[in-house]
């Protein structure tokens, strides 16, 4: 694949390197096309993350599922709250990547060229969205087949399938930002482990009312859990039980200010990070 940086005109969009803009969104594009043609190249890869996610559905729904405290139907309380999970989970290909590009030398030889600074990090994550918006569709797919149903408007789905990848946009740059911290690929798991517990510590399985105090507590400030919250009540799928705290009560508020806060801190330390290892 020819690579086309702010030097020139990017054919696959138009777009001259006239002004600094241009160049961005040139060089980015150029990068997420690099990051796609991958995706031909490793099938296997793309697979097993458009099947993880759904194995997890199955399996939490027929043999780990129960439903303690949902008064409503539990396939409905449970694939919003997979929904969420997948856009937290299986940041591992992206962080591998990063990683990987930095320590076999393929960044060196972007930095040798004229390309806008982090558009390899812009590339490597439009397309991690692009992978990410495609599971997404499975996973509504397989909850359709095993009973889950939306009862809102097309335009409150729109609404949930937004809050979603929004979230998934925050935690993909955390993952980035953890990547070139741990610096090296076979790192990348020990980090990836740190983003279980904000999975698991969430209403996705069971309602926070099930749980110690405490616990719920912290459950219901979980960001996931607020995403997961916010898209049951958008997809019309009422848990049955009443909200009993501030963050349970607004939801859809914090399903938007958790996301764009860990967007606005870990995007432009990942971009610092980067800069500073090309010097």
């Amino acid at each position: 694949m020819s690579v086309t940086t702010s030097a020139g005109v990017d054919p696959g969009t138009g777009v001259g390197a006239g002004t600094a803009a241009g160049w961005a969104v040139a060089d980015s594009w150029t990068m997420t096309r690099r990051e796609l043609a991958h995706w031909a190249r490793q099938p296997v890869q793309v697979f097993v993350g458009l099947a993880f996610p759904v194995m997890m559905l199955l399996m939490f729904n027929y043999l780990i599922g129960g439903g303690k405290g949902i008064a409503g139907n539990y396939v409905e309380f449970l694939v919003p709250g997979m929904f969420a999970l997948t856009m937290v989970f299986g940041l591992d290909a992206t962080m591998v990547a990063v990683t990987g590009d930095l320590n076999k030398g393929v960044v060196d030889r972007f930095r040798s060229m004229p390309m806008t600074n982090g558009a390899v990090l812009v590339g490597r994550s439009v397309a991690d969205m692009l992978q990410s918006f495609a599971s997404l569709l499975v996973m509504m797919g397989v909850g359709l087949a095993i009973g889950w149903r939306w009862h809102g408007s097309l335009a409150a789905v729109a609404g949930a399938v937004g809050l979603l990848m929004l979230l998934r946009f925050a935690m993909l740059w955390l993952g980035i930002y953890l990547a070139m911290v741990a610096g090296k690929p076979e790192l990348v798991m020990a980090v990836q482990i740190l983003v279980w517990p904000v999975g698991f510590l969430s209403n996705a399985f069971t309602v926070p009312q099930t749980m110690p105090d405490w616990l719920g507590a912290v459950v219901e400030w979980n960001p996931m859990s607020a995403t997961a919250a916010a898209v049951r009540d958008l997809f019309g799928n009422d848990p049955g039980v009443p909200a009993t705290s501030w963050a349970a009560d607004h939801a859809a508020l914090l399903a938007v200010l958790w996301p764009l806060a860990l967007a606005a801190l870990f995007a432009p330390l990942a971009i610092r990070r980067f800069t500073a290892l090309s010097k």
